[in-house]
């Protein structure tokens, strides 16, 4: 396992779904842990400002959930940063998904009950969570359409395919984040569940730091909410197990 740099010296990043709040049937039925965003300011002040929300999702998202707790967001898998509460969003030049895209993907979801289309800026998701049989149908008709058309790719997640544009993701936004104050001179650590998570990950150690799967060390968000806590509480890392 990676070892802790030390908090004086560390930056911390974080997933959101499956991270820091619960996975929910649907993107709009995640809710934040009583306390939890106490515990990111706290966090924040005693990290000197260097603790951001690395997510797929939309940075106002985070901003709805979270308000100001985390200071920095990456967005969208890295295609929009924020590095600090305040700043404007700096997005990266990404294309969108063509108008037809979304049109078959409406009817996908319609052909399979339960499936859910998520839109986002520049990409969009397929939700199985409610339809399980529908996983490798609507793969196999993802990979269909991403053939029609250079510059996206397919990624797997929690019980949902990803649509989304090459040129940014996870390990690039760690990149953009630790380049600028407070983060610059920091050691990033790393925390997320998923396959998206990985090149954040990566790249936190690739800059002397650490990457945590959340499933191999805190075993669920709630493991990781009382880690951060007890981080909190102490001003230094708690002990991982």
């Amino acid at each position: 396992m990676d070892h802790l740099p030390p908090f004086s010296r560390a930056a911390l990043l974080l997933d959101m779904d499956g991270t820091l709040v619960d996975l929910a049937p649907t993107p709009d039925a995640v809710s934040v842990a009583p306390g939890l965003r106490d515990t990111l300011a706290a966090l924040r002040q005693a990290l000197s400002g260097a603790l951001a929300i690395v997510t797929g999702r939309p940075i106002e998202t985070v901003d709805r959930l979270f308000g100001d707790a985390p200071g920095a967001v990456a967005g969208e898998h890295g295609g929009a940063i924020r590095h600090a509460a305040g700043d404007p969003i700096e997005r990266v030049d990404l294309p969108s998904p063509p108008p037809h895209w979304l049109a078959e993907a409406e009817t996908l979801v319609r052909s399979h009950p339960g499936a859910l289309l998520e839109r986002k800026a520049r990409g969009f998701a397929l939700h199985y969570r409610a339809a399980p049989n529908a996983r490798d149908a609507l793969r196999v008709a993802l990979d269909r359409l991403l053939g029609t058309g250079p510059g996206f790719e397919l990624h797997p997640a929690h019980m949902l395919w990803e649509v989304r544009p090459l040129g940014a993701d996870k390990g690039s936004a760690v990149a953009a984040l630790m380049q600028r104050c407070p983060f610059a001179g920091r050691l990033p650590i790393f925390i997320g569940d998923d396959v998206t998570d990985e090149d954040g990950m990566r790249e936190a150690r690739r800059r002397g730091g650490a990457g945590y799967r959340v499933d191999a060390v805190f075993r669920d968000p709630d493991g990781v909410r009382s880690w951060l806590r007890r981080s909190a509480e102490l001003g230094d890392w708690a002990p991982l197990s």
